[in-house]
């Protein structure tokens, strides 16, 4: 029954934020399912296109990132061999054809909010691929622009420094942000996406679901 509650709540607020998306030019769907967020992210993607990702736990989830292997050419930093040519494999990904990526909030009206250690994923975001492609739950959409960063930092930080491992950081031994300034860091760069140009170029899939961090 409470799950009844959470899916209808998801589904009236994720048609405002979609609007709100819309409205600064992205372009923006909603799912009822990860799934159906999985099959429309793919049916996005040109055929041709080489293919790339930021780090996401959505991603993972959702399987999407082996039906993307399985179909087109791609970019995968985590293949490299050497420290090297994961750098290599980084840059080459900021000039892919798709970026595929989730977010660490999204506001009420329609901003997105990214919070970066190395910058890539933001990087890519901003300008080169020319096609970006984000998914994320419902469980990311937050009231303001402030409330995406205050859950950035302490939610999607926290919990992907408990997945990196042992780290030089508060948060990896608390739980909690200790608005650090380590070389561990992963909050180095903060970005507001509040309109998307060109438009159209980064599409926004919300899914009615909890999906990543």
């Amino acid at each position: 029954m409470t799950e009844q509650f959470i899916k209808e709540r998801g589904r009236k607020l994720g048609e405002i934020v979609v609007k709100n998306l819309q409205r600064r030019h992205f372009g923006a769907y909603f799912c009822e399912t990860g799934e159906q967020a999985k099959q429309l992210a793919l049916s996005l993607i040109p055929k041709g296109d080489t293919v790339s990702w930021g780090g996401s736990m959505t991603m993972q989830q959702l399987g999407l990132l082996d039906a993307v292997k399985s179909a087109y050419r791609y970019i995968d930093r985590d293949s490299a061999a050497t420290p090297q040519q994961r750098e290599e494999l980084t840059r080459s990904a900021l000039i892919c054809d798709t970026f595929l990526m989730s977010a660490n909030g999204i506001s009420e009206d329609g901003q997105l909010v990214n919070i970066d250690g190395n910058g890539n994923r933001a990087a890519a975001m901003i300008y080169g691929p020319k096609n970006i492609i984000l998914i994320a739950g419902m469980n990311k959409v937050v009231k303001t622009v402030q409330d995406a960063l205050t859950r950035a930092r302490t939610i999607a930080a926290p919990m992907n420094m408990q997945r990196f491992g042992d780290q030089n950081t508060p948060c990896s031994k608390t739980g909690g942000c200790g608005d650090c300034t380590t070389t561990d860091c992963i909050c180095c760069y903060e970005v507001i996406t509040r309109v998307c140009r060109p438009a159209g170029k980064i599409k926004v899939i919300l899914a009615n679901e909890t999906l990543g961090f």
